[in-house]
């Protein structure tokens, strides 16, 4: 492809020309890159955020037309990165409270303390809706996916899906509880 401006692209890129998109691409995805991984410090969900952004580019092609491609891309680089932070955020990491019996070695309660860390998982399973407690159990210990769920189920996938968002939501308080507390108790 000769050499175009960017404004030419675009529009051979809103009339689904692959051509032009793949010299965008070329042409700033390094940027694009370099702006998700210097708020992420991670390459791999750099290259996630990167990948999004260009999908995005992809898929809204003929919608709405853009002005200047560099600050839309980096606009998008920066709300997809936000976006993945937010979510992250919604999620506490089990790894860094959950308790390992080998990793309290010297401690002689680390064994009891794992003990009653599943034992009051349970407890708090059990507070879940029935309807609940089976899709969780479909879903973690059985491994079906959310449609699977939804047709051995005969309710709408909506239905499932918002079902466990409820039961993840309870868990999720709970087990935020649960690492305040043994923060505390391991200082």
């Amino acid at each position: 492809m000769k050499i175009m401006d960017d404004n030419e692209l675009l529009l051979r890129l809103s009339n689904g020309d692959r051509s032009a998109f793949d010299a965008l691409y070329t042409k700033y995805w390094e940027k694009v890159f370099n702006s998700a991984y210097k708020r992420l410090k991670d390459e791999g969900l750099a290259k996630d955020v990167t990948q999004d952004v260009f999908i995005q580019l992809w898929t809204r092609k003929s919608t709405a037309p853009i002005e200047n491609i560099a600050a839309y891309l980096a606009v998008s680089a920066r709300n997809s990165v936000f976006k993945h932070l937010e979510k992250a955020a919604k999620y506490t990491s089990l790894a860094d409270c959950l308790v390992e019996p080998e990793s309290h070695s010297g401690h002689a309660d680390g064994t009891i303390i794992h003990a009653e860390f599943l034992k009051g998982f349970e407890e708090i399973l059990k507070t879940l809706t029935p309807q609940q407690q089976m899709i969780f159990n479909m879903k973690f210990n059985e491994g079906l996916t959310s449609q699977q769920i939804a047709d051995e189920l005969q309710i709408s996938i909506k239905t499932v899906r918002n079902q466990m968002g409820r039961a993840l939501q309870t868990l999720r308080e709970a087990m935020f509880l649960f690492c305040v507390i043994f923060s505390i108790y391991n200082r």
